[in-house]
């Protein structure tokens, strides 16, 4: 039967990527009681590189690509990932749902002594792995310096408790998920300030797509509205041709009669930002997404896109 089967989860081996594992293990085992789960951990070669800024070190897959093939030579069922870190396409083999409610899908600010953002010292230090983030700050403080951070939370928060910055700036979700929610200082707007990266906050099952077993049992675990939003937002990526590490991003949320969704594409320095805005129905996702993306490539997004893809945009300066 469907409910006894033995679920082998893949997780990467980050305390935040574990506790994100337990909760859809946990979430597993009380749906289908007699369901046995095994979690198998990985290290990615995202883990692995932190002496270097994502956006340099390569953009598909960089959290994720140990895992797909775990699950592609059938050594796991399911991997579970941070949807933000997934690509725009995945795999030739593989299909991808949301686990859940959302999580706050919102940019945190973590400082020293609890300083909010506009009130850190012109020249204050902030620490981001997020080429979006720091574009989209740049916006609101461009007198900041801002400086590649690398590592699980815990190890950007003891760098930050003993090295040079005065803040870092995260996920809310990754933040909230390990318990921290005292430590924040300040959270951006997700509509004004810092639009999110695409699907954040939301957990992601990958799993092959012929396992109609695996399918069947996360059927129950997903959150309508989630989904909706969640294919949304990747159209837009998947549109825009982008990965984690272009500074770009889309949020959507429900409202009282359908949902709403603004997306960004962001030069590197931050200097010129290409906004879009759509409304739309459940059912119209993917044609929302493509909508949005499409808008933004129109109104110069794509020359923005080109010329980081090719090299020609002027860089920043940290390593």
């Amino acid at each position: 039967m469907v409910s006894d089967k033995i679920l082998r989860l893949g997780s990467r081996e980050s305390p935040l990527a574990l506790a994100q594992t337990h909760l859809v293990a946990d979430a597993l085992r009380k749906q289908w009681p007699k369901c046995q789960i095994e979690i198998q951990t990985f290290k990615t070669q995202g883990d692995l590189i932190l002496d270097t800024a994502l956006s340099k070190a390569g953009d598909k897959g960089l959290f994720v690509k140990e895992l797909e093939v775990a699950l592609l030579e059938n050594r796991i069922d399911l991997a579970v990932h941070s949807m933000k870190d997934m690509p725009g396409d995945l795999p030739d083999g593989l299909s991808l749902v949301s686990f859940g409610q959302r999580e706050d899908a919102r940019d945190v600010l973590i400082s020293k002594d609890s300083i909010g953002f506009m009130d850190l010292p012109a020249g204050a230090i902030i620490g981001t792995s997020s080429l979006r983030r720091e574009a989209q700050l740049r916006r609101l403080r461009a007198d900041l310096r801002y400086e590649v951070i690398r590592g699980n939370l815990q190890t950007r928060y003891r760098k930050l408790e003993e090295g040079p910055y005065q803040a870092i700036v995260l996920a809310a979700a990754g933040v909230k998920r390990l318990g921290w929610h005292a430590r924040i200082t300040q959270t951006f707007d997700a509509w004004q300030e810092s639009i999110p990266a695409v699907a954040q906050g939301i957990l992601a099952i990958e799993f092959r797509s012929g396992d109609e077993t695996s399918h069947r049992l996360l059927e129950p675990l997903q959150v309508p509205s989630v989904e909706v939003v969640r294919l949304a937002e990747r159209s837009v990526l998947s549109t825009l041709s982008g990965g984690c590490q272009l500074p770009l991003g889309a949020y959507c949320r429900p409202t009282e009669t359908g949902y709403e969704m603004k997306g960004v594409v962001l030069s590197l320095d931050g200097a010129q930002a290409i906004y879009a805005y759509t409304t739309f129905q459940t059912g119209e996702s993917l044609q929302a997404g493509e909508t949005l993306a499409e808008s933004l490539l129109a109104q110069g997004g794509k020359a923005i896109l080109d010329g980081i893809r090719q090299g020609t945009q002027p860089g920043l300066t940290h390593p």
